[in-house]
């Protein structure tokens, strides 16, 4: 019997669990696969599941026992909470308790990397929002998961399919180097075309909405829907406290080698640096480089280098280096503000 909703009883029942015997296998997006899995998801197991931004690891956001699957199989805090992911915009009400503010944004950017937080439909179980009368929610673009969502027939809780607080995953595989031993359902629909979290706006009281996670989705394309001000968010300092939204710890989608950020870096540095630690460069630097200087696009294009962020922090990160010297991206909103927020977070001590 699930042990109740206060964050007390929610840690309660996230002791770790026994973990799949074998090895998660990856499937492709057939027909047949599809049907498989929705099965899987409506008897409250769970699958890894490929959406626009990240890969996420999918239960059914109304079976509070497939939740706590979730977390147990993530290793995450019970004050973090999960995004319910809809097939539709229309579904909104059956989760969230709805404003106009909310309605415009759905319509203007759903489906797609918009993440709304909102009132909690009673139908939803406390432990996916923390805890919290909130809930944060979205309606992913990502054909596969979609199609996912419409077979299973339920809202799908699903946070990034990786270790809690590690560098979260862009392909299937990046999933099965992290969860493979902990699940056994991986849906592979490719490498992510975003490749950074989704925005995330609180719009429990609309007069004041509040960018809580920046994303694809900018605050100056925010503001201009909403005709007002999109003021930031308050920072969280520890995970002990139940959060709104998932992401807003200081440390998070972070290597486990040690990593400072840099406004600028010097390529003169990194061409006579010590060869165990690494330089991710924004853009390519000019001259020969060394094989411990990678960039995340050779022009610097911020859409491309938000794609392969992640890709390029995992790879740098098991590559045995000493310590990894991030570059800033330049600008103030959308793209350039969602690189900078994870790597300040992948820096942090």
């Amino acid at each position: 019997m699930f042990c109740g909703w206060r964050l007390a009883g929610l840690a309660a029942c996230l002791n770790p669990m026994p973990v799949p015997s074998r090895r998660a296998r990856i499937y492709s997006g057939s027909a047949r696969n599809l049907a498989r899995l929705a099965g899987v998801l409506r008897r409250g197991g769970l699958v890894a599941v490929p959406t626009e931004t990240v890969y996420g690891l999918a239960a059914d956001a109304l079976d509070a026992r497939a939740c706590t699957r979730i977390y147990r199989a993530k290793g995450r805090p019970a004050t973090d909470p999960l995004i319910v992911h809809l097939a539709a915009a229309a579904e909104l009400e059956s989760v969230a308790e709805g404003n106009p503010a909310a309605r415009r944004l759905a319509a203007t950017f759903w489906p797609g990397p918009l993440t709304l937080v909102l009132p909690r439909h009673a139908s939803v179980p406390a432990l996916v929002s923390a805890g919290l009368p909130s809930i944060a929610v979205r309606v992913p673009a990502h054909p596969l998961f979609r199609r996912l969502l419409r077979l299973t027939g339920r809202p799908l809780a699903a946070p990034s399919a990786n270790p809690f607080g590690y560098v979260s995953p862009t392909t299937a595989e990046h999933v099965r180097a992290g969860l493979g031993a902990r699940i056994e359902h991986i849906l592979d629909g490719g490498p992510c075309a975003v490749g950074v979290e989704s925005t995330i706006v609180d719009l429990r009281d609309p007069e004041r909405p509040a960018l809580l996670r920046p994303g694809a989705i900018s605050r100056a394309q925010l503001e201009q829907v909403l005709g007002v001000r999109v003021a930031n968010g308050s920072p969280v300092g520890s995970a002990r406290r139940a959060q709104v939204a998932p992401g807003q710890l200081a440390r998070h989608y972070s290597p486990r080698t040690p990593a400072t950020l840099h406004a600028r870096l010097d390529p003169a540095a990194a061409a006579t640096g010590p060869a165990d630690e690494a330089w991710l460069f924004l853009a390519r630097p000019p001259g020969r480089v060394r094989p411990n200087v990678r960039w995340l696009d050779a022009r610097g294009d911020l859409r491309n280098a938000a794609r392969r962020l992640f890709a390029c922090l995992r790879e740098l990160d098991v590559a045995g280096y000493r310590h990894l010297h991030l570059e800033s991206a330049l600008g103030e909103d959308g793209f350039a503000l969602a690189i900078n927020d994870r790597l300040r977070r992948a820096a942090a001590r």
